[in-house]
């Protein structure tokens, strides 16, 4: 990745954020936190929008989002042009959304998966490529979808 992966969560996905920015610095991946910067309630679409907008507009390349379950930032991530935001539960699924989708946002729930399978989630997934070939003409139908 040219530009820093851009990461934010709400109240719920926050210390399993903080977590993976451990991580990310490990493996020496530039990333920018967009919050939340604490534990007290927020509304999870409001730092969904952050990363998705910075994404679709070519701003960032990547961006991880960390909430309950990872749906809801998933969702919300989803309606912006350009944005294929994936929840994966396991390093494969992880893989796939990658070499097949190209998924440029990768969703996971603070609440849903441990820290040690949400670290093995990320490194797969930004060590994973997209295929291109014909995965690259489903992903401009994805795209093409207003």
């Amino acid at each position: 990745m040219s530009k820093p992966l851009l990461v934010a969560s709400d109240h719920a996905g926050f210390e399993l954020k903080e977590h993976l920015k451990g991580v990310l610095e490990k493996m020496q991946v530039p990333f920018e936190d967009l919050g939340t910067h604490s534990t007290d309630s927020v509304d999870y679409p409001d730092y969904a929008r952050l990363v998705a907008e910075a994404v679709s507009a070519g701003r960032a390349e990547r961006g991880l989002l960390v909430c309950g379950t990872g749906q809801g930032m998933a969702m919300t991530a989803n309606r912006f042009r350009g944005v294929r935001a994936a929840v994966p539960c396991t390093e494969e699924t992880a893989r796939l959304t990658r070499a097949h989708n190209d998924s440029n946002v990768l969703a996971l729930g603070g609440r849903t998966v441990t820290p040690e399978r949400a670290e093995a989630i990320l490194r797969v997934w930004l060590e994973t490529p997209h295929e291109g070939g014909r995965h690259a003409r489903r992903v401009a139908k994805i795209d093409s979808v207003s």
